[in-house]
């Protein structure tokens, strides 16, 4: 018998309810505790931007979090440096070698157009899981990304064989999908929910408790959400539970007089 009703989880592998922790350049032996206790809950890490050539322990970083089943992949801005130093069979090479399976294709810092992204987020498909990003690191760039250019990129990026496509806000939660001040862009956020676009396909930047109780109470609690800390996990999936204040009364009406009696009955 269960102690409390609380809202369906989906399990890994997942395709909606996603948590892709971004490691800053967490230590080898607090990475690999974070694996062992919350590996269930985890479903993708990003070395975050180009922290991963930075990285002593690369090898048996990557290594440690494969033999338990969670994912590894270099942030987009390893990718633009790639690119921008005409590196990218190499950077494919590096990805082979440590057996990443995922990429993260963007143009959050170059110049490279949207459709230009596409056209690698193509190239990429052929051999790689892609994600996809949307929206930029520069504040005033993003701002000016009016919302139908938005659902435009998304598209494109879904067209050309991204599996999931990422909604910029960098690891502070200040551009992109958010104003400098952390503001959620909720005109934005809306066009974009109501274009078609399946929220199950978008994964939210969301370091912050404000924004990931936002699209907790919007999508429910199989959002999916990247760019979370490594010791936020745990409090992540109590937000998604309602096991946090926040949260704590948004589901109670949600639980079926069925599945309280066959809780009971277990």
């Amino acid at each position: 018998m269960k102690l409390f009703s609380l809202p369906e989880r989906t399990e890994k592998p997942r395709r909606t309810g996603l948590t892709i922790v971004i490691d800053r350049g967490l230590p080898t032996g607090y990475f690999q505790d974070m694996i062992r206790s919350y590996g269930e809950l985890i479903d993708l890490i990003k070395l975050g931007w180009g922290t991963a050539l930075s990285t002593p322990d690369l090898r048996e970083k990557v290594r440690f979090a494969h033999s338990h089943k969670v994912p590894v992949f270099f942030g987009g801005t390893f990718f633009e440096k790639a690119l921008l130093q005409g590196e990218l069979e190499n950077y494919k090479q590096l990805c082979r070698e440590l057996s990443i399976r995922y990429v993260e294709i963007s143009n959050g810092s170059i110049a490279l157009s949207n459709r230009e992204k596409a056209e690698y987020i193509s190239r990429f498909a052929a051999e790689f899981i892609v994600l996809s990003e949307v929206g930029y690191k520069d504040q005033q760039r993003s701002q000016e990304l009016a919302p139908k250019s938005w659902v435009e990129f998304i598209r494109q990026d879904f067209e050309a064989g991204a599996t999931k496509v990422i909604m910029e806000a960098r690891e502070s939660g200040k551009s992109g999908i958010c104003r400098d001040n952390g503001e959620l862009r909720y005109g934005l956020i809306s066009e974009v929910l109501n274009s078609g676009v399946s929220a199950d396909d978008l994964v939210f930047e969301a370091p912050n408790k404000d924004l990931q109780v936002y699209f907790i109470r919007k999508l429910g609690p199989n959002a999916n959400f990247a760019n979370i800390a490594a010791d936020d996990v745990i409090s992540l999936e109590t937000l998604r539970l309602g096991l946090r204040s926040d949260t704590l009364e948004l589901f109670e009406n949600t639980v079926s007089y069925t599945q309280l009696l066959k809780e009971v009955m277990e």
